[in-house]
């Protein structure tokens, strides 16, 4: 969604809902997801930070390196808090504390079940060979993103190595999970790819090209989406407010 990344993770547990799912298992199944994808991020930007060591120990490099082992440390204890809080009751806690904050239905409801859906959460760390498959899965999703650089790259004329992709890649994948909030991460994915481009050789809007190719694919993606949910919420409604046949 074109706005804080958290934003896209809602319509799914709402999406999952509407197809049958129980909701306590579609909200464990968000939180659970989230986890897998920073975790797997950081792993992967780990890795291209190691991959970029190898490559060049400049002065540049060297300084990259380590703003970004700096970050990969502060998202590493942010994650490991939030496995902890989930290990905790973190559903169950946050209705306790939204309860003293205001009155509602709505909240009544989630409140009720925010125990199962700790359970939940916690069930699903313990299926030990399903987990290795998600993050086995979320790694190589990652690591494909290399490809895209790869085959922008090709068209361009100006071909590098897979490598170099992957460096590339995971530093701007790094600079965009940073910038969360900002909706789209806009101007932070195009700075980091001009920035890290740099120590490749490449040409500013070469870099910019990269960056512009991937909001191509996302607009590709995305819209159309973002209408089939927008047509899935419509005939949801449609067919609540049809009268019910006696």
């Amino acid at each position: 969604m074109p706005v804080a990344s958290v934003g896209g993770d809602v319509a799914s547990v709402r999406l999952l809902h509407l197809r049958g799912v129980p909701g306590t298992q579609a909200a464990a199944s968000m939180v659970v997801d989230i986890t897998v994808g920073v975790a797997t991020q950081l792993i992967f930007v780990l890795l291209g930070v190691g991959l970029l060591l190898m490559r060049s120990t400049d002065r540049s490099s060297l300084l990259v390196a380590g703003m970004a082992l700096i970050g990969i440390g502060t998202l590493f204890a942010a994650i490991t808090a939030f496995v902890l809080f989930q290990h905790r009751g973190l559903f169950a806690g946050f209705a306790k504390f939204a309860g003293r904050l205001m009155r509602g239905k709505w909240l009544s409801a989630f409140a009720a079940r925010a125990s199962t859906i700790d359970d939940t959460v916690v069930q699903a760390y313990r299926s030990g060979w399903v987990m290795l498959r998600a993050n086995l899965l979320r790694l190589v999703g990652w690591v494909a993103g290399a490809g895209e650089v790869w085959l922008v790259m090709q068209c361009l004329g100006q071909p590098i190595g897979m490598v170099d992709a992957y460096i590339l890649e995971s530093l701007g994948s790094g600079v965009r999970a940073a910038a969360f909030m900002v909706p789209g991460a806009l101007g932070a994915l195009e700075g980091s790819y001009v920035l890290f481009g740099a120590l490749f050789g490449l040409p500013a809007d070469t870099a910019l090209i990269i960056s512009l190719s991937k909001r191509v694919r996302e607009l590709a993606l995305g819209v159309p989406g973002l209408l089939v949910w927008h047509w899935i919420e419509g005939h949801y409604l449609l067919r609540r407010n049809q009268p019910k046949a006696r």
